[in-house]
């Protein structure tokens, strides 16, 4: 591990956001195993929320996905990484509240909770499965680009 995911592993301790994943995880009774760069992937999730095939508390990776193939996603793991991160830089618990009101912006901006979320975009929307649907242009009547 390099000194910054050693800080950000430790930071997620300390701001209790690693301890409720890993609550979670055993309360789901998904499978647990050491993840790449101190992360943590406990696979086989089966609550109804989120719908996610995959989400993040401070270093706990939570997939749907059977143990096995939970965390083989390169990209969708590193997306996931950089949650983790988020996590550290927000001191834990407030990530949530401040998720939540970054997709709920998007919803209004975009009618989707991701493609205006700071977060989601800050993590890479293509890397979690979200189409950009925030900058799309208008064309006006004629076709080029201005807006009625």
């Amino acid at each position: 591990m390099t000194p910054a995911q050693r800080l950000r592993q430790i930071a997620n301790v300390l701001n209790l956001s690693t301890p409720l994943g890993l609550a979670v995880a055993a309360c789901s009774r998904s499978v647990v195993t050491r993840g790449p760069r101190g992360l943590i992937i406990a696979a086989g999730y089966h609550w109804k929320l989120p719908h996610a095939g995959a989400f993040t508390l401070g270093n706990v990776i939570l997939y749907r996905a059977p143990q096995g193939t939970a965390g083989r996603n390169e990209v969708l793991l590193g997306h996931e990484e950089r949650h983790s991160t988020q996590y550290a830089y927000c001191l834990g618990l407030p990530f949530l509240a401040l998720y939540g009101i970054a997709a709920g912006w998007s919803m209004l901006r975009s009618g989707n909770p991701g493609s205006g979320n700071f977060f989601e975009r800050q993590a890479g929307l293509a890397a979690g499965g979200y189409i950009d649907h925030h900058n799309r242009r208008q064309d006006g009547p004629a076709g080029k680009g201005i807006e009625a």
